[in-house]
């Protein structure tokens, strides 16, 4: 049985005032080459929402919810934004933490949404002397208080449609499209993302019928991603004869900017134009079978690291 003593929240992060906003951006796409013009249309849309992203709320609810269901000391450090893991990797040091579990807001595998989670806790780890061993709690797309949290918010966002489009509404799952290269390379035999992902969508649809589509791209145009996009998707549903659908963002565990804008605002904005009947549900949040699924991970035998060479980095094109 695995024994830790302390539970490290491991997140993405996001900005909580407007000039946060390009300084947290930067720090997202730093070696990337990523066109500033790209930087400034995102940039806009996080300052048309107020300059915050919703994702650092999110975090300290999931810890305020955790707190009765887990018998040890919380900590939370992000990798783009305060409270940056370095940090915490300090304070958990300077209180004599040796041994934690991390748990991660991705619950898939890939280079982004896994290894890189990996390799900052490494870094972390490297800058503070006496730092913590850190053991990271195991995928958990599968985990029925993953499943039963997102076919709950799937059944309330389909009672949120008109009762005469219930029935005949298109599940679309969403997820964060990256490029097919990764997407091959995921996971020890590859192509684990897409498979992960289908795996839940399917264990939430249940017996409806579902779409898996993607959002959120920022790659150059050369370059192939996952496909296809939700709003086009969502147009072809239409020209189909689709006249509603909920939108499920699998992908995610709690909101942010990628859903609140991408899903809630431009994607409604598309099914508004075309006339269609259209919710979202609500990501895993605080749902009260997610946030036992962590306990329960922690009352696992300890999971097997990752293989050395799983979910490569991409390569830098030339």
């Amino acid at each position: 049985m695995a024994r830790y003593d302390a539970l490290l929240i491991v997140s993405f992060g996001g900005p909580e005032k407007p000039e946060d906003v390009m300084p947290f951006l930067e720090n997202v796409v730093r070696g990337r080459g990523v066109p500033r013009e790209r930087l400034l249309e995102v940039e806009a849309h996080y300052q048309g929402l107020g300059g915050v992203s919703p994702i650092n709320q999110q975090c300290r609810d999931l810890i305020e919810a955790l707190r009765p269901e887990v018998d040890l000391p919380i900590y939370w450090g992000n990798r783009n934004w305060q409270p940056f893991l370095r940090d915490t990797m300090r304070e958990m040091a300077a209180d004599g933490v040796t041994r934690a579990a991390a748990f991660i807001t991705a619950a898939y595998s890939s280079y982004s949404s896994c290894r890189q989670y990996l390799d900052d806790i490494a870094r972390a780890r490297a800058e503070v002397p006496g730092a913590p061993e850190i053991v990271r709690l195991r995928h958990y797309y599968d985990h029925p208080g993953f499943i039963a949290a997102m076919t709950d918010h799937t059944r309330e966002a389909l009672a949120r449609l008109p009762e005469e489009h219930r029935d005949g509404a298109r599940l679309v799952f969403t997820a964060h499209s990256i490029p097919t290269s990764m997407a091959a390379s995921a996971g020890p035999s590859g192509g684990a993302y897409e498979a992960q992902l289908r795996t839940a969508a399917g264990l939430v649809a249940g017996d409806r019928p579902w779409d898996l589509v993607w959002q959120s791209r920022s790659g150059p145009p050369q370059v192939p991603w996952l496909e296809p996009d939700v709003c086009d998707h969502l147009t072809a549903l239409h020209a189909a004869g689709t006249r509603a659908a909920v939108l499920v963002p699998i992908g995610f565990v709690s909101d942010h900017m990628e859903v609140v804008y991408d899903l809630d605002t431009e994607a409604a904005g598309v099914a508004r134009d075309l006339g269609m009947h259209l919710t979202r549900a609500a990501t895993a949040g605080t749902h009260p079978r997610f946030v036992s699924m962590v306990g329960e991970l922690l009352d696992e035998p300890e999971p097997e690291p990752c293989p050395a060479l799983c979910c490569p980095a991409p390569r830098p094109r030339p």
